[in-house]
Formats: C-alpha cells, sequence, structure tokens
C-alpha cells in the first residue's frame, strides 16, 4: 500500500495533535461522478434501503403513495448531500475536520462522536442485514441446519447460533475489505452498485410476469386511510426516508472530499439518488405488490423474497449479490465515518484503521439484530438516530451558509493556538454546542414521550431547524463568530481552494 503521506499535504504549521495522514487535505482529488452514483446504488439498492421502504407498507400507504413519498425524500435528500459536500470537497478534508470551523477545534469532538456512535450503530444493523441473507443461503443448501437458525431453541440475547456464525463471518470480510484502503473500497462499491442493481431487475420482473399484471393490485395497506390522515401519513414516510439516509448524508462530505470537482459530485448524487431512486422505488412497489398473487401473503424484505424461489441457484446468485452490495455500502457509508470520526477526536493517538476498527467492536455490544427486527423497531431506531443527526446538520449548514457565507480557512482548521481562527473560547464555539445539545434533547422527548408521539417521524428536521434558528439566534445575542458580509465571503471562498492549487 502507498505511504499516505504522497497523497496528503500538511497545512504550514499544522498542530500534531490535530492532524495525521488519513485527514490531512487531499493533494489529488480522482473520484468522477460514476463513483459517486456507485456509491448512492450501493447505498439505495441494500437490504436495508429496501427493507426501510418496504416498512411504509405498514404506515397504510397504497403503493403509489409509497412511491412518491420515497421520490419526495429522495430529492430532499439530493439537495442537502450537495449543501454537505460543498465545504469537504472544497478542502479535500472530512466532515468530522470541517466541523471543527463550525463547533471549535475542540468542540468538533461532540458532533465527530455522535457521528461515529452512530455509524456504529448502522455498521451493526446492516452488517445483521446481510448476515440475514447469508443465513437464507446457508439453509436453502444445508436444509438440516434449521433447527440452529431457530433463535428460541438455539440462541441468546435475540440471535440464533447460526445468525451469529453468519454475522461473525460478515464481520471478518468487511474488516478484510476496509483493511486495505480507499482505493479498494471505491472499485469494490463499482461492482457492488450495479450488480445488485441487475438481481433487482431480474426479481421484479420474474414475480411480475409470474402474477400477471392484471392479478397485482398496486393497494398493499391493511386499512385505508382517508383525508387528512393520508396527508399526515405520507409526510411521515417521506421523514421516515430522510431518516433513513441521514447518516451518510451528514457525513458525506467523507465521500466529497476524493470529488475530481464540485459538479461531479453533484452529477454523481443527481444520478445515484432522484434518478437511480426513481428506478429503485418502482421496483420495490412492483417487488413488493407482485408477492400477494405469487405468495399469497405481503413481503417487503428481499432476503425472504429470493428465498421464496424454486431454484437454488437463483437463491444463491441472489442472495450472495444482496449480500455482496449490503456489505458494500456498510463499509463506505458505515466504517469509513467512524474510522475518521474516532480519528478526528485523537489523530495522534487513533489512526483511521483504528477508528474503523472501534466502530466494528463496537457494533457487536449493540446487538443490532434487536433494532431493526419489524416496522415498528424500524421506525423506532431511526427517529431516536435522527434526534442527534438533525442538530449537527443544522449547526453545520447555519454556520457555513448564513454566518460564514461558505467561507473556509483550511489552515486553521489544524490550528489551535487561542489566535486560530477556529479557537474561539478555550476551543468551542458555545453556542454552536449549546444549540445542538438543545435541540438533540427536544428530540429524544419527542422520541420517548407517548404525547408527542405525532410528531417522532420528524425528529430529524425538528432537530435540524431548531439547532439552526438557535445558533443564529444566539450569534446575533452573544457572537463566537462575526458574520460575514458580501465582500468578506467572497475573499474568504477564493482563500479556501485546496492547499495543493
Amino acid at each position: 500500500m502507498r505511504d499516505m503521506k504522497d497523497e496528503v499535504v500538511y497545512p504550514p504549521g499544522a498542530d500534531p495533535e490535530l492532524i495525521n495522514d488519513d485527514i490531512a487535505p487531499l493533494k489529488e482529488q480522482k473520484w468522477g461522478s460514476y463513483n459517486i452514483f456507485a456509491f448512492w446504488m450501493s447505498d439505495v439498492h441494500s437490504v436495508g434501503g429496501y427493507t426501510t421502504a418496504g416498512s411504509l407498507f405498514a404506515m397504510g400507504l397504497t403503493s403509489w403513495q409509497v412511491l412518491i413519498a420515497l421520490l419526495v425524500g429522495i430529492f430532499l435528500v439530493y439537495f442537502f448531500c450537495n449543501l454537505v459536500a460543498m465545504p469537504s470537497q472544497r478542502s479535500g478534508t472530512p466532515f468530522a475536520v470541517v466541523c471543527r470551523a463550525a463547533f471549535g477545534i475542540q468542540g468538533a469532538k461532540i458532533p465527530a462522536l455522535i457521528r461515529g456512535v452512530i455509524a456504529l450503530a448502522w455498521y451493526g444493523i446492516q452488517t445483521y442485514l446481510a448476515s440475514h441473507a447469508l443465513v437464507v443461503l446457508l439453509l436453502k443448501l444445508q436444509p438440516d441446519w434449521a433447527e440452529w437458525a431457530d433463535k428460541d431453541a438455539h440462541g441468546f440475547l435475540g440471535l440464533s447460533v447460526l445468525g451469529y456464525i453468519a454475522f461473525a463471518v460478515l464481520w471478518v470480510v468487511q474488516a478484510l475489505v476496509f483493511w486495505r484502503g480507499m482505493d479498494t473500497i471505491r472499485k469494490f462499491i463499482d461492482f457492488c452498485g450495479p450488480a445488485v442493481y441487475i438481481v433487482m431487475a431480474v426479481l421484479a420482473i420474474y414475480l411480475v410476469s409470474r402474477a400477471g399484471w392484471s392479478n397485482i393490485d398496486l393497494n398493499l395497506s391493511d386499512h385505508s386511510l382517508t383525508g387528512f390522515a393520508v396527508f399526515s401519513t405520507f409526510c411521515a414516510a417521506v421523514a421516515t426516508t430522510v431518516s433513513y439516509f441521514s447518516g451518510p448524508m451528514l457525513n458525506f462530505g467523507d465521500i466529497a472530499r476524493y470529488g475530481k470537482s464540485p459538479q461531479a459530485v453533484r452529477r454523481g448524487n443527481f444520478l445515484g439518488l432522484p434518478l437511480n431512486f426513481l428506478v429503485f422505488s418502482v421496483m420495490v412497489v412492483l417487488t413488493a405488490s407482485a408477492t400477494v398473487p405469487v405468495y399469497g401473503e405481503l413481503i417487503t424484505d428481499p432476503v425472504d423474497t429470493i428465498a421464496k424461489l424454486d431454484n437454488t441457484y437463483a437463491i444463491a446468485f441472489g442472495a450472495l449479490t444482496l449480500l455482496i452490495a449490503t456489505v458494500g455500502i456498510n463499509i463506505v457509508a458505515n466504517f469509513i465515518a467512524p474510522a475518521f470520526d474516532f480519528s478526528s477526536v485523537a489523530p495522534k493517538k487513533i489512526s483511521w484503521r483504528m477508528g474503523g476498527m472501534i466502530a466494528a467492536v463496537g457494533s457487536v455490544l449493540l446487538t443490532p439484530w434487536n433494532l431493526y427486527n419489524s416496522p415498528d423497531t424500524i421506525h423506532y431506531t431511526l427517529d431516536t438516530l435522527a434526534a442527534f443527526i438533525g442538530p449537527v446538520f443544522g449547526v453545520l449548514i447555519a454556520y457555513f451558509y448564513v454566518i460564514n457565507r461558505r467561507g473556509l480557512n483550511i489552515a486553521a482548521l489544524f490550528d489551535r493556538s487561542p489566535a486560530g481562527e477556529y479557537w474561539y473560547r478555550g476551543g468551542f464555539n458555545v453556542n454552536a454546542v449549546v444549540s445542538t445539545v438543545i435541540a438533540a434533547v427536544v428530540g429524544i422527548l419527542i422520541v420517548v414521550v407517548p404525547a408527542f408521539s405525532g410528531a417522532s417521524d420528524y425528529t430529524w428536521f425538528i432537530g435540524a431547524i431548531l439547532a439552526g434558528v438557535l445558533l443564529l439566534l444566539l450569534e446575533n445575542l452573544r457572537p463566537s463568530v462575526v458574520i460575514r458580509d458580501a465582500t468578506a465571503a467572497a475573499t474568504a471562498r477564493e482563500e479556501s481552494v485546496p492547499l495543493h492549487d
């Protein structure tokens, strides 16, 4: 593997306590639109993405309502990702380093730890979902192992013995791919995205042809909604879609930092989100709808759908492809994120690889299979995670686009001297930290207090808006940052060109 020092550039006077070869600004940004597109293909088409989309049917919406909700949600994700991408792509630094501008050199450890722990949870969830596909495949090849897949007969802490074995296998495989570095990861997801596309398309075509178009009923809800209930449930479905992508959306800078240009990143986002998601959403709706006439029941889990096939080779091919695709996005979205996040907290002591392994070990301790095992649990998990992610997003956007007008001093990101631009008071932008904490507490109260249950689907939006507004109010009352005027903002943008240019 090449020495990372050949690929990054250290700003003059960078404090060794704040920088290492993994989080320093990149010397050359090589990812094009296709690489970003492939990233989103894997993310969207993972088992977790399909399962989350399928869970919307349990909310009582018709298929066409689910389809529109998915598309509205993904357009919001597309817009927000473009906002998050800018500072990281411009500076060549990951999300956790960019946070130093908004939160302060020391304060940035708070959002880094928040995102790192959440990525840890998602890493475990996606590993579990991929291991479920492996269990299905093993049982088709060795039916005699069925008793070991029964968590009641042979299991503990909510998972069967065979489930633990499959989880361990996937855990090791992902760690090996991650250990090879970002170039290997890029090649891996370039393959995973198109591969799972083919499997999902073949599955949809097969089930629709077997069911017959005239036998497919697009109204899959168990109960019909009318009036305002349709609108409120639709909005909740949109919010659920945004919440599902809120993790990779927040730390999308970890990917955008590798983009060749802002245009390449935006183009990859457009291909990978609204355009790609339209095709994915249609496949989800048609596939789920076709399972009713074909199998006599609604199946929203792609692994369970593939398991119903009567051809062992088809089951093996489908399950393996879904498994590989889920592994790919898990590494990119939930291994890379905590690797950068934990490394940025203590760069001198924690390398990128060590940060990733901290997340991998921690994910097992969360027993993630208990966080994503039913539609109700899925929504509760998403709402809780979104309560923490939303406020960090709100602070970042308010800082970069309203307070600082897109300015970014790259050298100051690695300067902890009291004279440094991002040192603030004791290394903390108190206003940003207070805004994040208050908004997160409000979000958690909404999730756990029954009286607020009607707003629980919107914790990401509530947290983002509340934190952003609070930051603007506090900065006007007791400024930590001098709000830039148009001229100063233009000058700052000129100064924010990557160091190697």
